[in-house]
């Protein structure tokens, strides 16, 4: 779908927006037609903003964090009724903290995302939620060290740090459109059980991974629909140690890392298999339903994440393509369990603990940005003027890594969306080339990239600058003195 077309769809979805009947007498049936429904209009109730920002999920939650930090009245809109996203339901792990200095002998091992990324670690580390920063000691050509997390104690972690910060969430909302005047986005339209606002602000942020306020604001977008979606399951009555035994009895361990499981350090939190040396009837079925042989969990009966691919031939914006993805996914989560009682020593009991509301994406609409990160700017370990953060992870390792074990960095202008004076895309929304964005829209560079999203946002709502007008050393200074590192 076209930038022009889904702005038309926007523009009647807000109209929609701003209208209803308060009272059911007041029905006026007429305007229904087999052409569409003119819907009355309704003046909505407003709230008033700093700083929007839309999506509650891996970035969005650093986002709003960063920007109430800065003294920005901030809020956090988001569909479903907790924060996490993508971390909480589709991945296997956090990626990654730390360059890729255990591939490269010699390399100097540094923590490359820190500040508001790290300090959630820090609280789930208290909390007995994560493994730590556990290092790989197989596979550690893909990555230096395994983050594992609990999903559940993420959540709690994250919102508890989101009302401290005075952050106003409006969870289970949907956002259903925006009010734009050409380069500059006034508010948003959303809707839930309480009914329709509009959340007006000076600066917004779109996390939503399917870049939802964007589209709805005009920006240009694409939708490469380049990646496999997924739903993964969280499986109980199961043993990490058990399934190592059967990867290692066929000689198929191809990663491993060891950190805190059930509150002792040492133990083994993520492993992952050769399909081609597992037994040909697992390798099959598993081959069938997309099913990855990677795993993490800080829980001694519990595997946290066994994941479903499912390739779409639509765009996962499409409702009635992953509306039929949805029940699929389902009945491959199912044979997953299967796979594991049948093949996996001590699993015959194993059963599904924790699945995703509804199914993951890598990439949903592509914004156009001011500046698009390249191929050749990652692997290329490439720096730039204008630089927010440094990252060092690739998920296509170790086919294709940064090199020397260094890092790139990702300049603001990425971040900004073309067109827009007050609108910032992060996450899986950047990055045009496949390549580059197996690694821009990796959870921790997405955390990252959330950080720097939130403070511009809140220092332009401050001092009513355009994001092209604020001066980039006080963005970068305050970014330095809230924790972010910057390579010399």
């Amino acid at each position: 779908m076209d930038r022009r077309h889904f702005s038309k769809l926007g523009l009647l979805a807000g109209a929609g927006a701003i209208a209803g009947c308060n009272n059911p007498d007041d029905r006026n049936i007429s305007t229904l037609s087999g052409e569409g429904y003119d819907e009355p209009s309704k003046k909505l109730p407003v709230r008033d903003f700093d700083v929007v920002v839309a999506g509650g999920g891996t970035s969005g939650v650093v986002a709003a964090l960063a920007a109430a930090r800065t003294g920005a009245r901030t809020a956090l809109i988001e569909a479903k009724g907790y924060t996490g996203g993508t971390v909480v339901e589709g991945g296997t792990a956090l990626h990654s903290y730390y360059n890729l200095w255990k591939a490269f002998p010699g390399v100097e091992k540094r923590q490359v995302v820190k500040g508001i990324a790290q300090e959630i670690i820090d609280r789930l580390t208290e909390a007995g939620g994560t493994s730590g920063h556990a290092e790989m000691s197989e596979g550690y050509d893909y990555d230096s060290v395994c983050t594992a997390i609990d999903t559940e104690l993420y959540k709690l972690v994250t919102m508890q740090m989101l009302s401290e910060a005075g952050v106003f969430m409006a969870l289970n909302t949907l956002l259903t459109g925006a009010i734009a005047s050409k380069s500059v986005v006034k508010g948003v339209i959303t809707e839930s059980r309480s009914g329709r606002e509009a959340f007006l602000a000076k600066s917004f942020i779109d996390c939503t991974a399917y870049g939802d306020l964007c589209a709805h604001a005009g920006a240009d977008f694409t939708e490469p629909n380049d990646y496999p979606v997924c739903n993964s399951i969280g499986l109980a009555n199961v043993s990490i140690d058990d399934y190592y035994r059967f990867l290692k009895d066929n000689d198929a361990i191809s990663q491993q890392a060891e950190g805190f499981r059930s509150g002792i350090n040492n133990q083994i939190i993520r492993l992952s298999g050769h399909h081609v040396k597992l037994p040909d009837e697992f390798s099959e079925r598993a081959g069938n339903i997309g099913m990855s042989t990677t795993t993490t969990t800080v829980h001694d009966n519990y595997l946290m994440f066994i994941k479903l691919n499912m390739k779409l031939d639509k765009s996962p914006t499409d409702r009635d393509t992953v509306a039929k993805a949805e029940l699929e996914l389902r009945k491959r989560q199912y044979e997953a369990v299967a796979l594991f009682r049948e093949f996996v020593p001590g699993c015959k009991n194993a059963f599904i603990a924790r699945t995703s509301p509804s199914l993951n994406i890598r990439r949903g609409r592509l914004i156009a940005c001011d500046y698009d990160i390249s191929h050749e700017d990652v692997i290329d370990g490439r720096h730039f003027e204008d630089e927010v953060m440094v990252y060092g992870f690739h998920d296509f390792a170790p086919r294709l890594q940064v090199r020397g074990g260094g890092t790139y960095g990702i300049p603001y202008r990425a971040i900004t969306v073309k067109g827009f004076e007050n609108l910032y895309a992060t996450g899986m929304l950047i990055t045009s080339d496949h390549r580059a964005h197996m690694s821009t829209r990796n959870t921790v560079c997405s955390m990252g990239q959330g950080q720097v999203a939130g403070t511009a946002a809140a220092l332009c709502a401050k001092q009513d600058f355009g994001s092209r007008e604020l001066p980039f050393d006080a963005l970068h200074d305050q970014l330095e003195r809230d924790g972010v590192y910057f390579e010399n």
